[in-house]
């Protein structure tokens, strides 16, 4: 009876103390458990900053070193942003029939990247470095940097900004020191570069023509005495004690004996030029840009370039606005900028004030190198 009785006393206590650890077991576990789950989703959900300021910890011994760290954070976030800009708006276009379903997008993730941002990032990651299908070759003072700037914001465009001088100043470095220099492009691109000096070089037509006879050509004409005085007031900016425009223009200005040797005199001899590069390239390879229409029509221009370029007519009217101050066209403010791009400070610069009967004398020069011009090429640009 006494062991019955203590096995009846014993027992029951055994199984309450076991419930009681196990219970006890079973709410730290679930504590543990709770905390490691907040801890991992925090960690989860912002992993952001650690990892930015992590990739940026090789700026740490450079100079200014918070300001660095501070850009180089913000370039990725930015970076970051711009990689989920586009994704959803590649997701849209080519998804259109799930288009109820992205309108529910937060609206912070709705803005779209244009054609060009888009394509110049692709272009920049798989792209390829490649020569050039098609050359701004002239004229200086033509209008040459209002085309390149217009022209690149095209999607199916990559365009070197800077002038290589391959053709007329750096030949013997070699094509592929010249094909380093290009911008990546994929291969439904077209490559572009802009030296307006290769329109009046001998040698240029030859070399271009050995690097590819099929490359496409565009040419800015303009005016050739608006061009010649334009021309003299760039140097004379840089040159303020140079002679005056009337000393270099002519050899004797009683007799109307202009000097075609002065370099800006010369180049406004189109028909000159372009009887060289017939040599090598059809007329059918050669567009010509209206230095004036590029100011009154640009989307117009434009539109003709692209056709020549066999590019669709994606740039247009409403790409440009007319700047009163600068007196010429100027690109409207992109989605991805504040500001709307214009031409720099050197562009659109007051002219020099020429004599009225000086200007009479040279455009009687010009008029039948112009006119042959004219006919050469099917078009009457009205300078006369």
């Amino acid at each position: 009876m006494a062991y019955r009785f203590m096995s009846n006393r014993i027992v029951p206590s055994s199984n309450r103390l076991s419930k009681r650890f196990i219970f006890i077991f079973t709410i730290s576990l679930s504590f543990t458990y709770l905390c490691y789950s907040i801890l991992f989703c925090c960690g989860t959900i912002m992993p952001t900053q650690s990892y930015e300021e992590k990739g940026c910890l090789n700026h740490k011994n450079v100079g200014s070193e918070k300001l660095l760290q501070k850009d180089c954070i913000a370039d990725r976030r930015t970076a970051l942003d711009e990689t989920l800009n586009v994704a959803l708006t590649h997701q849209g276009s080519s998804n259109a029939r799930n288009q109820s379903r992205n309108s529910a997008l937060p609206i912070t993730h709705k803005r779209s990247v244009a054609p060009s941002e888009y394509n110049i990032t692709v272009a920049q990651k798989y792209g390829n470095k490649k020569l050039p299908n098609a050359l701004i070759i002239g004229v200086k003072k033509g209008g040459t940097r209002a085309v390149l700037e217009f022209i690149r914001i095209h999607p199916d465009v990559r365009a070197l900004g800077t002038e290589p001088h391959f053709f007329d100043r750096n030949y013997d470095r070699g094509l592929d020191w010249y094909r380093g220099l290009m911008p990546r492009t994929l291969d439904s691109q077209i490559t572009l570069e802009k030296t307006p000096s290769y329109f009046v070089t001998r040698e240029a037509p030859r070399r271009i023509a050995s690097m590819s006879p099929n490359t496409k050509l565009i040419v800015v004409v303009r005016n050739p005495v608006t061009r010649a005085i334009s021309d003299y007031t760039q140097t004379l900016s840089k040159k303020p004690d140079i002679p005056t425009f009337e000393e270099l223009a002519f050899q004797n200005r009683s007799q109307g004996l202009v000097d075609t040797s002065w370099n800006a005199i010369r180049i406004g001899m189109y028909i000159l030029h372009l009887e060289n590069w017939l040599q090598y390239f059809r007329l059918s390879q050669i567009h010509f840009v209206s230095g004036e229409r590029l100011i009154t029509d640009p989307a117009g221009e434009l539109g003709r370039v692209q056709d020549f370029l066999g590019l669709k007519r994606i740039i247009t009217d409403k790409h440009f606005y007319f700047n009163r101050t600068k007196g010429f066209p100027c690109l409207k403010k992109p989605e991805s900028s504040s500001q709307p791009r214009c031409l720099g400070k050197s562009k659109g610069r007051t002219h020099v004030q020429i004599d009225r009967e000086v200007i009479e004398q040279l455009r009687d020069f010009y008029r039948p190198y112009n006119i042959k011009f004219y006919e050469m090429v099917g078009q009457d640009f009205r300078w006369d």
